[in-house]
């Protein structure tokens, strides 16, 4: 009988994490500043400051500040003990994504002009905890999409099953309702948790005459002097975001059917039309002064019973008109041709909305129209029926064609919710992104700008990569590799205009918790106004490879010279540590 064997196999796991030194453009620059000194003083990294990062703006107070800061939690050196920085600590205060951010932390555009020339950060079904046909529905998502800066929401109402009630969900699917009045006080509870201008709330409204009446009077319940309304039934300029902080506005279509003042039991009298003139009459109220329930049910300030019942009588028969009277912005869907839809009135504003199917048209066909049109009015776009999935379209042509909310399912994730997320890093992350000018200005022969045209290279960006740390503190050991340290490369192009779009990736560095690339790009750009930085970590893998972050910048955002790039999941939540290290030149 032949002998058997047995061979035992043993792998070493590889998971000790090795101290990387600073590149080497780093040591450079800090031999420099220090004048070849084992310490960097405040005075020192001041210059460095001015002429490396470009913070012309810079003090040396505020350079001593980072010293101060940067001593204390290293070294636990206290304020105002006279120390510089060293090397480490100078590569610290580089690599620490709070201290030396990419793109400034402030608002920063002028948020004076008229809403109509913004990007607002807008979302799609905002009530949706998943999927577009069997999801649940919920205030949850609205809250999380608030907390991140969207200003506007979208809330479809239909009758409850009793149809004596008003529900949110998507209608003629197996989503399950949320209430509406738990929608309206988690909005007014967190609509400025993230940012204090204004939030939009778009109604797709399927309900009776007898339940927007019903809604009129949650609204103003609930936002009360907070809720915005024209003066007027149209307005003919939209008004700016600084002038509406803090408010609310609502925005639909006009109610088919309501019921006017005059109608009530059939005929009035000449004063009970005087008294309802005072209301809505020649002096409407300002949006400021009162909310409007309490302006229909205050009377007189009598506590009769008969009053009261009056008032409550007087109140049931306007709410109806009430409805429509605080819809600030009109909204409505094509009706007729495409170029009917985009015509222009000069007495009034209006909101439209196209599917992504419909921009695509209309930017074939009608370019011209479509940016004119947004220069004065407002422009939505959705995402097309099919996309169960929740999953959203590229942004690019809308943004390109100035439509201002372009709108997401703010749930979903993937790539083009990226790039959703990048451009609203832009201005603070306020949720409001002053468009570029070129979109907004008519030419002598009325010409406006064609997205596409050809253009000359404006500048070239040039980004260099040098390093990746933290995932060793974010991710368990054997996240990426089982047996050893993961093999990542980093992914870096810009998304924008078609001129603009390309994609280039470093080396892989192979069983490097903390990689090092030291690699450099360039990237020439047309219209870098519109274009964003798409920067992605991955580790290679045989078969697929493994995600290890990503983020987008607003190219028009980035602070020159060399900053700590933070880096998000799939869904856009941060990590607490994975970050890079990168500079940022421009030619």
């Amino acid at each position: 009988m032949g002998s058997t064997y047995r061979i035992c196999v043993c792998f070493t796991r590889k998971f000790r994490i090795t101290e990387v030194e600073p590149p080497p453009d780093i040591k450079e620059a800090f031999t420099n500043y220090s004048n070849g000194g084992a310490h960097m003083t405040a005075d020192q990294l001041h210059q460095f400051l001015l002429d490396v990062q470009g913070e012309s703006a810079s003090t040396v107070p505020d350079a001593q500040r980072i010293v101060d800061q940067i001593l204390q939690k290293r070294h636990h050196i206290v304020k105002f003990t006279r120390h510089g920085l060293t090397l480490e600590d100078f590569h610290y205060f580089l690599f620490s994504a709070d201290l030396n951010p990419p793109i400034r932390p402030q608002v920063h555009h002028d948020m004076n002009a008229p809403l109509s020339h913004y990007f607002i950060y807008t979302g799609h079904n905002s009530y949706l905890t998943g999927n577009q046909l069997s999801s649940d529905c919920s205030d949850v998502p609205i809250i999380n999409a608030l907390k991140r800066g969207v200003r506007v929401i979208e809330l479809d109402l239909w009758p409850n099953s009793s149809k004596n009630n008003v529900n949110v969900l998507h209608g003629r699917t197996l989503t399950t309702p949320v209430d509406l009045m738990k929608c309206l006080k988690s909005i007014k509870e967190h609509a400025f948790t993230a940012s204090p201008y204004p939030v939009i709330i778009t109604l797709e409204d399927h309900l009776t005459p007898d339940l927007q009446a019903k809604v009129a009077k949650m609204l103003t319940q609930v936002f009360g002097k907070l809720l915005f309304y024209p003066e007027t039934e149209f307005l003919k300029e939209l008004p700016s975001p600084e002038e509406l902080k803090h408010r609310f506005i609502i925005s639909t279509k006009p109610p088919k059917e309501y019921l006017e003042a005059e109608t009530f039991n059939g005929n009035k009298s000449q004063k009970d039309k005087d008294s309802d003139e005072d209301v809505w009459g020649k002096e409407p109220l300002k949006p400021a002064d009162k909310d409007i329930t309490s302006v229909v049910k205050g009377k007189s300030g009598e506590s009769q019973d008969d009053e009261k019942d009056d008032s409550e009588q007087i109140l049931q028969s306007l709410e109806p008109p009430v409805y429509k009277r605080i819809i600030a912005i009109h909204a409505g869907k094509p009706t007729g041709t495409l170029k009917e839809a985009l015509e222009i009135d000069v007495d009034k504003v209006r909101r439209l909305s196209l599917s992504e199917q419909a921009l695509e048209k209309a930017a074939e066909t009608h370019w011209m129209n479509v940016v004119r049109f947004t220069q004065k009015n407002l422009l939505r776009i959705y995402p097309k029926g099919t996309r169960f999935n929740s999953s959203n379209y590229k942004p690019l042509l809308a943004w390109t064609h100035g439509a201002q909310m372009v709108a997401f399912n703010m749930q979903g994730y993937g790539r083009s919710l990226w790039l959703m997320h990048g451009m609203f890093r832009s201005n603070g992350g306020c949720g409001f992104v002053k468009k570029p000018d070129f979109l907004m200005q008519i030419g002598p022969s009325g010409e406006v700008f064609n997205p596409r045209t050809k253009s000359l290279v404006k500048k070239t960006l040039k980004v260099k990569v040098y390093m990746g740390d933290g995932w060793h503190l974010d991710f368990k050991q054997t996240h990426f590799d089982r047996y050893s340290p993961p093999d990542f490369f980093c992914k870096v192009g810009i998304a924008g205009v078609c001129d603009d779009v390309r994609m280039k990736k470093t080396k892989t560095k192979e069983d490097m918790w903390t990689p090092v690339w030291n690699e450099e790009f360039e990237f020439p750009l047309t219209v870098p106004e519109l274009a964003l930085l798409r920067i992605e970590v991955h580790e290679h893998d045989m078969e697929k490879d493994d995600f290890g972050g990503q983020t987008c910048l607003p190219v028009s955002e980035l602070r020159q010279g060399i900053h700590a790039v933070p880096l998000f999941g799939q869904k856009g939540e941060k990590y607490n540590n994975a970050r890079l290290l990168m500079c940022f030149q421009f030619a």
